[in-house]
């Protein structure tokens, strides 16, 4: 039996509020079929590594998003993801100024950071990959994320996307080497079917 694998979005990053007992693995693919928005439970999460230790950790409290998983072809299934940079949380207020500011995301001028899947190629029963471009500061890249079915319910998909982006391609390298020019998104992203 064919096995949905996937979906995210980033487009990566908490627990998925949704009790995971209430799902079940694996589902086939056309019971997972169907269009999802992106749920307001995910979690968004990232941190930059820094040298000697310790680093910036934070989420994004703001975000949308939308996946279509087809019931035919995992590989024609597709996702759109879009995070607000003035909603970062790092529990720090100087961190979160900073990182809003124009050394960073330019929150004022570039809003929306985004992404869309070009390919999704599934890796195992509950695993795929998904590729796409992500814009943010107005410049556009390839990226990667590794996706993990959480849960599956009637109406609810719960996955783990993880991926590493290098800041230094959005021209949002400050603070290198001290802060590794890495960034790393572990995402739970709950759909909710439409």
């Amino acid at each position: 039996m064919r096995h949905v694998a996937l979906m995210v979005a980033s487009l990566a990053l908490g627990q998925i509020l949704l009790p995971l007992a209430a799902f079940s693995k694996a589902p086939a693919l056309s019971q997972a079929a169907g269009t999802y928005e992106v749920s307001g439970t995910s979690q968004i999460r990232f941190s930059v590594d820094q040298i000697g230790g310790g680093g910036i950790n934070g989420r994004f409290t703001k975000f949308s998003g939308r996946f279509r998983i087809d019931g035919r072809r995992i590989d024609a299934s597709t996702i759109s993801f879009t995070l607000y940079p003035q909603s970062v949380s790092t529990q720090e207020r100087r961190m979160e100024d900073f990182l809003r500011s124009s050394a960073v995301f330019d929150a004022d001028a570039y809003p929306t950071v985004t992404f869309r899947s070009t390919a999704v190629r599934q890796t195992g029963d509950d695993t795929a990959v998904v590729d796409g471009m992500l814009t943010a500061r107005g410049i556009t890249h390839r990226e990667q994320f590794s996706v993990r079915l959480q849960g599956f319910n009637r109406n609810d998909i719960a996955f783990n996307v993880t991926g590493n982006v290098y800041r230094s391609r959005y021209r949002m390298d400050v603070g290198t080497p001290i802060y590794l020019n890495v960034v790393k998104f572990d995402m739970d992203i709950r759909g909710v079917r439409q």
